[in-house]
């Protein structure tokens, strides 16, 4: 029995002189690896699933060299695991490190990512460890090399470490083309292995790790129930008009007890710029934190986050304020608690913060939740309920990303070439490519080699040479622009900030920092600082003694709510109306219920509530539907357009995760006679199209693809070109396709990603498919009640200061009350 084989003995001989056994899952992943087989591994937090994998390797290692397993050395890549954090690379490779230490087997563990030196490259290169810990980028790269194939000789596992988080995004295809070439050349001597913690849809998650239709593919599940034990903080004074304005700050005071009852805390927060004040007031209201608090978020130097980071292993640290740049699996061993600052506005999320602390197996992961404003107790509420219903969000694979399809190309083509049919063979078993035509790959081959119909003109868009079915590139510059771009999945373009005394301090968003001008101070880990100049793509400061200072705002920083957490909120709501609750959260909110069912309504999980309100500043409508801020936002535009249709309006529009809010000089023309047909999916598609502005949408998302693609060189290390130069060549080159290249694959990509994406096309059918079922509740309130109060503030928002702001809500407040 393979139980009983030579390395099982050892492993589990070494683990008893530890006093531990292995989880049933664990021997299972073990006996299924060593059949040979592929497969997933899903367990929560804290319980071993690095192990479960890795002494996997190890077994059938000592298994395969019973007599020499502590002895032979240099053996060539064994096992590559790639990671999608560099934060998770090192900590892996410790854990690795203490196990080959302990069973004396002569192993090199090495890590490849973007923070590898030079030198430790150069090492690699001569002589591969035995294993790799890589990023997805990192491996591209290596398939970038002359003789790429010779590395990966003796490769006989690949690992995916927290697949759910690369499932859903260009990474994660990047992965998959990455591993369908590495099938390709070990065939099936190759094991492909997942690692997830929380994920919904597991089956899909296995079928696009390993490519569809693939029959030997097994998932191994924990049957193992991490104890969470969630603890709301309730505001000592329920406030009965709530506004998510203040990020929480007036909560902190009774953060405080929390940190101080306990070893080490990690208070997470949803967005860099929360964090960056979180760290400020923190140090302000407790002085004695000074030195013991430290911060960490992905904007930060990255020699900062290693230390803490390492602080945080060694127990020296009291609290880290931290964004979801700590959400995955680095062991931190004495982190006891963590507070979410807001809601998490997903399952998944809460879950994988919340397993931060208690990070063993048995251990309480203990979590506090610190609302931004009231009505988010009633998100917590719903947390409760979906954790115990095991309501984990799906992560919806990436289908057809031609872009990331060309940059693999153009990787392949700058190492060794490539053999068409042999690529196009690999790439069409991968999930994200399943369905791409032959004409849509013929014209993929076509447009590296002369730039498609529009760009044929242009030499520099002729980036390959084809030798009957052979493809490369010969160009020397095409080849060294390439390899300094491979990986380039796109978001907002950075730039360093450096202190004019030399320093780094991290990187910032270059549409904030545009918006600054010299002798303005701003905020950056937890630093005052002034602008000095800006040079090279860098930000030249020095520290400022300015007690005002701009928290930098980052693109993407408002996290939509996920379509789980939108459910339960809605029961939740319905528990409120009838009374009947035992959540300590909806008790405390039971004045603020009893004033929003005293003016308008509480709408039950099957209604929806639109409120009509006239003041001062015009006529309002306000619609809950309770599906998040980008379904909300693609709907208020839809909404508006059909309104115009009965009459001639013009709208302002305004929106948060409850509801959204349409503003008009002139009464709205919505009644129970047409408030149906307002809702249908009737010619959503042309509608949307019409009403949401798609063109401009995917003029915004053909950027990211163009530099994807390799259509537009963003500049040389040090000469970044500019983020405006980008957009506007981006721009000129989508005007060229839409007008002489119509059915060009990146310009269809870039409506798709608009309206799947960014519209959430599929989630707002689904929505108005449910108000289609739901019966609609028009209520015509006196004034502005608890639910509409959030969203009024946001309109505010946008075009006041914060002191204005302040000012305005409390005149609000007053006239409201």
């Amino acid at each position: 029995m393979q139980q009983r084989s030579r390395g099982w003995e050892v492993v589990t001989q070494w683990l008893a002189g530890k006093s531990l056994q292995p989880f049933k899952f664990q021997e299972d992943a073990w006996k299924a690896y060593l059949q040979g087989k592929s497969g997933l591994v899903n367990a929560p937090t804290g319980f071993g699933k690095t192990f479960s994998l890795f002494l996997g390797a190890v077994i059938a290692w000592i298994d395969a060299h019973p007599d020499n397993y502590q002895h032979s050395t240099k053996n060539g890549l064994q096992l590559l695991w790639i990671t999608p954090l560099r934060a998770l690379a090192k900590d892996l490779s410790r854990a690795m490190n203490e196990v080959l230490q302990e069973l004396n087997i002569p192993w090199q563990t090495g890590i490849r990512s973007g923070d590898t030196p030079m030198a430790a490259r150069a090492a690699q290169k001569k002589q591969m460890p035995e294993v790799l810990i890589i990023t997805p980028e990192s491996l591209h790269l290596l398939l970038a090399q002359k003789n790429y194939p010779a590395i990966f000789t003796h490769l006989h596992t690949v690992v995916v470490d927290e697949w759910h988080e690369l499932l859903g995004s260009k990474r994660g295809v990047m992965t998959e083309l990455g591993i369908s070439r590495l099938k390709g050349l070990r065939g099936k001597a190759l094991k492909v292995w997942g690692i997830s913690a929380t994920i919904g849809n597991l089956e899909e998650a296995l079928e696009v790790l390993l490519g569809p239709h693939h029959s030997h593919g097994i998932i191994i599940r924990a049957k193992l129930k991490k104890n969470i034990a969630l603890q709301s903080v309730i505001p000592h004074e329920i406030e009965n008009y709530p506004w998510a304005g203040h990020l929480g700050i007036k909560m902190l005071p009774q953060a405080l007890p929390v940190i101080e009852a306990g070893q080490t805390t990690l208070i997470f927060t949803n967005t860099r710029s929360q964090s960056e004040l979180w760290y400020q007031a923190l140090l302000r209201e407790d002085p004695m934190l000074a030195g013991a608090l430290a911060l960490h978020h992905g904007s930060i130097d990255m020699e900062l986050r290693i230390w803490v980071e390492e602080a945080l292993h060694n127990g020296i640290l009291k609290a880290v304020v931290c964004t979801a740049s700590l959400d995955l699996g680095v062991d931190f061993r004495p982190v006891d608690s963590v507070i979410q600052v807001g809601s998490p506005k997903g399952v998944a999320r809460f879950l994988q913060r919340a397993g931060r602390s208690g990070h063993q197996p048995g251990a309480v992961s203990k979590i506090f939740f610190l609302p931004t404003h009231a009505l988010e107790l009633v998100e917590a509420a719903a947390l409760k309920a979906a954790i115990k219903e095991d309501l984990i969000e799906n992560r919806m694979p990436v289908l057809l990303a031609y872009d990331v399809l060309l940059q693999y190309l153009m990787t392949l083509a700058v190492s060794d070439g490539f053999h068409a049919a042999e690529i196009w063979e690999e790439v069409r078993h991968t999930f994200c490519y399943q369905h791409i035509s032959e004409e849509e790959w013929q014209w993929l081959l076509a447009f590296l080699t002369t730039g498609g119909e529009a760009l044929s003109g242009y030499d520099e868009f002729k980036k390959l040479e084809r030798t009957g079915d052979f493809y490369r590139c010969t160009s020397r510059m095409q080849a060294m622009r390439h390899r300094l771009h491979i990986g380039t999945i796109v978001s907002d373009a950075m730039m360093k900030v450096k202190f004019m005394s030399g320093g780094y301090v991290g990187v910032i968003e270059e549409s904030f920092i545009s918006r600054l001008q010299p002798g303005d101070s701003f905020i950056l880990a937890g630093r005052n600082l002034e602008l000095v100049l800006i040079k090279d793509m860098t930000v030249l400061v020095r520290k400022s003694a300015a007690k005002r200072a701009v928290v930098p705002s980052y693109q993407g920083g408002r996290i939509p709510l996920s379509s789980n957490l939108g459910r339960m909120l809605r029961q939740k709501f319905n528990e409120a109306l009838s009374r009947k609750t035992r959540d300590p959260e909806l008790i405390a909110l039971q004045p603020l219920f009893n004033l929003q069912e005293e003016l308008s309504h509480i709408p039950r999980h099957d209604e929806l509530l639109i409120e009509q309100i006239q003041t001062k500043d015009g006529y309002h409508l306000f619609v809950y539907p309770f599906e998040g801020r980008l379904v909300h936002e693609v709907m208020a535009a839809l909404l508006a357009y059909r309104i115009s249709r009965i009459q001639p309006i013009t709208f302002s529009m305004a929106m948060n995760d409850y509801g959204f809010e349409l503003l008009s000089d002139q009464p709205i023309p919505v009644d129970a006679s047409n408030v149906k047909t307002l809702f249908t999916t009737d010619n959503l598609l042309t509608e949307l199209q019409t009403s949401v502005n798609a063109t401009e949408m995917a003029r915004r998302k053909f950027r990211d693809i163009a530099v994807i693609a390799g259509l537009i060189f963003q500049g040389y290390p040090g000469k970044h070109k500019a983020n405006r130069h980008l957009q506007s060549s981006a721009s000129l080159l989508f005007n060229v396709f839409k007008d002489y290249d119509p059915q060009n694959l990146l310009l269809k990509q870039a409506f798709n990603e608009a309206f799947f994406y960014q519209m959430e096309e599929a989630r707002l059918r689904e929505t108005l498919e449910r108000i289609a079922q739901s019966r609609i509740v028009i209520t015509t309130p006196q004034k502005l009640t608890p639910f509409c109060f959030p969203i009024k503030v946001d309109s505010l928002r946008d075009t006041m200061t914060s002191e204005k702001l302040e000012d305005r809500i409390k005149k609000l407040i007053t006239a409201n009350g």
